[in-house]
């Protein structure tokens, strides 16, 4: 029997090492061919499985996977290219919620997404929906490929982090990936400045984004991001949220580290060369100081917050440096860019005038140079998306979507000012200045419906109206071991 075992062992290691050298030999040559996308692709294969099979046990990770993916989203299409990178957004998202709608996790609250924030997502959605039938005639692909970071992740994200994201472990987790991954962009955009650029980013720039990311012969860094406004916003972004966090009342180490963070996240806004990212810092700041309820610190802040903007205005201080010159010429009136936006914008206001609902989602910026270049919304560049949701959507759908705007903001400080437990109430006002700062940055550049920081700010937005319950249970387990 042995014997015949033996026999039968080497045949099968006669057929298969024949097969094992075809399938090698075919994804060689399909490498060759197609390149590194193959081999991508069966790693990737190879880690689909057990992710769906960790997702459906626990729709959480499906959440979080999101979360990360939307940092290097952009660099792996850089890198890898040949696929619609983006799409895997959409996916990751539905996927998380057919795990939701087949979870028996206790975990999930459904009851988390009774609330106005909701319905303020569900009402924009459908608002959107109704731009299709706008009388401008737009292009429905145009339309579809808008509404996703216009209103469709908007959607998805928020109730699904309302009923995943609702305890306070959640959201120590949540604030340590947004603040690791932006400090490894940050590096990531450091190497590009010192140490040189890869050969996809090489490529980025070969293809067009030098015209915007080589200005006087400096580099505007982008990092793992879209492009350099969005890198510098993120950076922005996250800076003031570490920065406020090390405020809070943590641990001597942990308050060190946001520090540490936060100055790497100032230099890498820096180095963006965006200089709308200082409004972010500027907004940003103003909410966490008058969120902090605290007379002193709101004076100290406030004199150096205005003495940072003194100085920028009115010295030539750090004039020697190139990303410090640049910053200073977002307080200029006079800068050339401001004056060519400035009339963009007039040329949109007298198109607009006779069209209340706009010219269309869809109709402006890339998806309208690429599915509505015959309408001349399409020839004007937006430069803000504030811009791009007054010409897609006109006056009324601007109203509309600045007082949604507003409404969840005060909403949102109204909620921080209650919170009485002092960790969970520095954390969330963190994020509520954060997503202050990027709404108002915004007016400079399309950022709030960008990754990473849309996730970030629509996953932000969930917790700060967790807050109260989140609160409630907090001073509750507290006062249970009290009397325990």
């Amino acid at each position: 029997m042995r014997q015949f075992a033996f026999i039968a062992e080497r045949k099968t290691v006669g057929i298969l090492l024949p097969v094992a050298t075809l399938i090698a030999v075919g994804i060689g040559w399909l490498t060759a061919n197609i390149g590194i996308l193959v081999p991508g692709m069966l790693v990737l294969l190879a880690v689909a499985i057990p992710f769906v099979l960790a997702v459906f046990y626990n729709p959480r990770l499906g959440l979080k996977a999101t979360i990360i993916y939307c940092f290097f989203l952009f660099g792996i299409a850089r890198e890898v290219g040949g696929f619609p990178y983006g799409l895997l957004v959409d996916g990751l998202l539905v996927f998380t919620w057919i795990a939701v709608f087949f979870s028996n996790s206790k975990a999930l609250d459904w009851d988390n997404i009774k609330n106005d924030l909701c319905l303020i997502t569900l009402l924009w959605f459908l608002i959107t929906v109704l731009e299709l039938a706008n009388p401008a005639d737009a292009s429905p692909m145009g339309w579809l490929q808008e509404m996703r970071g216009t209103a469709l992740y908007w959607l998805l994200a928020v109730p699904l982090s309302l009923m995943l994201f609702n305890t306070n472990k959640d959201l120590n987790s949540f604030l340590t990936i947004i603040i690791v991954l932006s400090v490894v962009a940050a590096l990531v955009g450091i190497k590009q400045l010192h140490i040189g650029l890869s050969t996809g980013e090489q490529a980025f720039l070969d293809a067009g984004a030098n015209k915007t990311h080589i200005l006087f012969g400096k580099l505007r860094v982008f990092s793992l991001y879209s492009d350099a406004g969005q890198f510098g916003a993120s950076q922005a972004h996250l800076c003031l949220v570490a920065l406020v966090l090390a405020l809070g009342p943590f641990k001597i180490w942990i308050r060190v580290l946001l520090l540490a963070a936060a100055g790497i996240l100032f230099y890498g806004m820096l180095i963006s060369g965006t200089r709308g990212a200082l409004f972010a810092l500027v907004v940003g700041v103003a909410v966490a100081l008058f969120l902090s309820k605290n007379f002193k610190i709101l004076l100290l802040g406030s004199f150096l917050a205005l003495s940072g903007l003194f100085i920028l205005k009115y010295t030539y201080i750090g004039n020697s440096s190139y990303h410090i010159y640049r910053l200073r010429t977002a307080l200029n009136p006079e800068d050339a860019s401001l004056g060519v936006r400035l009339y963009n914008q007039e040329r949109l206001a007298e198109y607009l005038d006779t069209r209340p609902f706009g010219g269309g989602v869809g109709v402006i910026g890339y998806w309208g140079e690429r599915y509505n270049s015959d309408k001349y919304l399409s020839t004007i560049p937006p430069d803000s998306y504030w811009v791009k949701v007054w010409a897609s959507y006109g006056i009324v759908g601007f109203i509309i979507w600045f007082g949604m705007m507003m409404y969840i903001l005060g909403k949102c400080c109204g909620i921080v000012w209650r919170i009485q437990d002092k960790a969970l109430r520095i954390k969330l006002m963190a994020l509520t200045a954060g997503a202050a700062g990027i709404l108002f940055c915004s007016y400079g550049n399309e950022v709030i419906n960008a990754m990473p920081s849309a996730i970030i700010v629509y996953v932000s937005w969930a917790f700060v109206f967790l807050g109260p319950k989140m609160d409630k249970k907090i001073l509750n387990d507290s006062v249970a071991q009290a009397n325990a």
